[in-house]
């Protein structure tokens, strides 16, 4: 498949939190991958790893999973781990992926010595447990599971 341009939309709380754009590199109908530029345009410093301008990011979208993963590497092709966004299931149509946000996430270092769970106070803040407590209830299942996997050392399975 050769690369195809389509927009990455990342929806929290109902409004667009953040759009990009981005090349579809496969696609098999239930999982996307796509590349883009980090697109902060400027430094953005976690403390636990920074995303720079010239960093490329390879990202998993699944059609039936609460999560999308983002392999992280600088400009000089050096891995620099995986952003894990515990989301809905993705929605995929020609020209753009959207996922609704859910607020918590998992960084998994490169050498994977460092696992960390982000955002549960967001998440707690967000009162999503008060709209929709199934999705919730999802959304913290699945981060449990995520952090497992990472910790058996794999994310993309």
């Amino acid at each position: 498949m050769s690369a195809r341009p389509i927009d990455v939309v990342l929806v929290k709380a109902g409004r667009t939190k953040i759009r990009y754009p981005a090349e579809v590199i496969a696609d098999d109908g239930v999982l996307l991958t796509v590349r883009a530029a980090w697109a902060g345009g400027v430094v953005r410093d976690f403390g636990f790893v920074r995303f720079e301008p010239g960093d490329v990011f390879t990202e998993h979208y699944w059609r039936d999973r609460w999560y999308s993963v983002k392999e992280v590497r600088a400009a000089d092709g050096s891995l620099k781990g995986w952003y894990c966004d515990i989301t809905r299931p993705a929605s995929v149509t020609a020209t753009e992926v959207t996922v609704e946000d859910l607020d918590l996430d998992l960084w998994v270092s490169a050498d994977r010595g460092q696992v960390l769970r982000l955002d549960e106070d967001e998440f707690a803040a967000s009162g999503l447990a008060e709209r929709d407590p199934d999705a919730a209830a999802r959304a913290v299942e699945t981060l449990d599971a995520l952090e497992a996997l990472a910790r058996r050392g794999g994310v993309l399975r």
